[in-house]
């Protein structure tokens, strides 16, 4: 088994994508079954859990590898999309 630096980043990059992947596929599902605004609100839960993990395990945003920082700023990004179609639509 390679344990090399650039392994072990490519692992833990390859890990919050797997995360993220599963995650926006369990929001789509809810979201699909409960209607409403719930996946909506999901998505901004989710940037809240993603930075008090980034918190607690002490990561840094904008580092080598990707991490929880990350994967929040991808979860806020598509929040805003959704509030910025929802808007649209309304209109």
């Amino acid at each position: 088994m390679n344990l090399d630096p650039a392994h072990t980043k490519e692992l833990q990059s390859l890990s919050v994508v797997v995360r993220f992947i599963m995650r926006i596929a369990l929001l789509a599902v809810l979201s699909a079954f409960a209607g409403g605004n719930f996946g909506y609100v999901m998505l901004l839960v989710s940037v809240f859990i993603c930075v008090i993990y980034g918190l607690a395990k002490g990561e840094r945003p904008l580092g080598d590898v990707l991490t929880y920082w990350d994967e929040a700023a991808v979860y806020g990004a598509l929040f805003c999309l959704t509030s910025i179609v929802q808007v649209a639509g309304a209109a």
